[in-house]
């Protein structure tokens, strides 16, 4: 059998084990996958049923912080109807052995199957917390805008202290200070430099942002913004960083939104993938839809999709759909 038939595909959240047929009395142990902090195994076992395990690598990072768990499962048969088996779920489970979880499924399976983990949380606890928190709440936005401005700016827009330039967005306006937007933007740079209506009138329309986002979009330059507001107007901070040409903005959006993908989001993804020229989204996107098969979840969203989406795109989604499921 090639290394291959052990090989977990995964996301950032997603991990997908394609398994050939099982003949009666059959284990099989997948290759170490890595989700989160730790590295996982799948294990299946085919007696009178079929006994499907997830659990951690033993290591020290298992034995000492153990992952608190939560996580969707289920089984598709890849043959005739897809019957898909699914199990009910599991909200925060510690994982301290090879047998914290352990799925028995009496139906039987017949040619390919996949087995499909979706990770919706994993928790940690450290050394001097009461409660587990989780390893994925906070965003590498708030992290890398900290590291790129110093606390006093955040003051300085807050509060108003020296502003010389008025943002108006589409539903209210912002006071903001040239010197720092022109050192986080070339574009911004270029219009205060250069004799044009920003620079003699000292405002900037950004009539395509609510006031919030526009804050949002201020409190990132400032070094000022919080997660969950970062997280609320990602979208709007990705279209503000392609147009003002703010790089490590636009990396932040693009890190953040590979990390939740679902079949509520997917497609819309997709879309701002190929809008933005973002290859890393786009190639997750397309891996979610087509290699982990949620494209037959969504398949009224996804005939929505085709009467809109670019031309070019929808010829990408139907290359790789042609190109996954050929022979499978």
């Amino acid at each position: 059998m090639n290394d291959s038939a052990y090989k977990v595909e995964t996301t950032s959240r997603l991990a997908q084990w394609k398994i050939d047929n099982l003949t009666s009395c059959t284990y099989r142990k997948s290759d170490p996958f890595k989700i989160g902090n730790w590295n996982w195994l799948l294990t299946v076992e085919k007696n009178r049923a079929l006994h499907v395990k997830l659990y951690p690598v033993v290591s020290n990072l298992t034995r000492d912080n153990p992952p608190i768990a939560s996580f969707n499962i289920r089984v598709l048969c890849s043959i005739g109807n897809r019957i898909a088996l699914i199990h009910p779920g599991i909200t925060d489970k510690t994982f301290k052995s090879n047998d914290d979880f352990i799925w028995a499924i009496e139906t039987p399976l017949t040619g390919k199957f996949i087995i499909d983990v979706e990770f919706l949380d994993l928790k940690t606890v450290s050394p001097n917390a009461s409660e587990p928190s989780s390893i994925w709440s906070d965003g590498c936005a708030q992290r890398q805008s900290h590291a790129t401005a110093i606390t006093s700016l955040g003051r300085m827009l807050s509060e108003g202290i020296h502003t010389d330039i008025t943002i108006n967005a589409s539903d209210g306006s912002i006071g903001a200070h040239r010197a720092i937007l022109a050192t986080r933007s070339p574009v911004f740079m270029s219009m205060f430099s250069h004799n044009l209506k920003e620079k003699e009138l000292s405002t900037i329309d950004i009539s395509d942002m609510s006031i919030a986002a526009c804050q949002a979009f201020l409190n990132y330059i400032y070094g000022n913004i919080q997660h969950e507001e970062f997280l609320t107007h990602r979208l709007a901070l990705l279209r503000a960083s392609d147009k003002y040409d703010i790089i490590d903005l636009k990396e932040a959006c693009h890190e953040s939104l590979l990390e939740d993908i679902d079949t509520t989001n997917v497609l819309d993804r997709l879309r701002n993938a190929s809008l933005y020229q973002l290859p890393g989204l786009k190639s997750s996107c397309m891996k979610y839809l087509v290699k982990f098969g949620k494209i037959f979840d969504i398949r009224d969203d996804f005939d929505v999709f085709l009467q809109s989406a670019d031309r070019d795109l929808i010829a990408e989604v139907f290359h790789e759909i042609l190109s996954a499921w050929k022979g499978f």
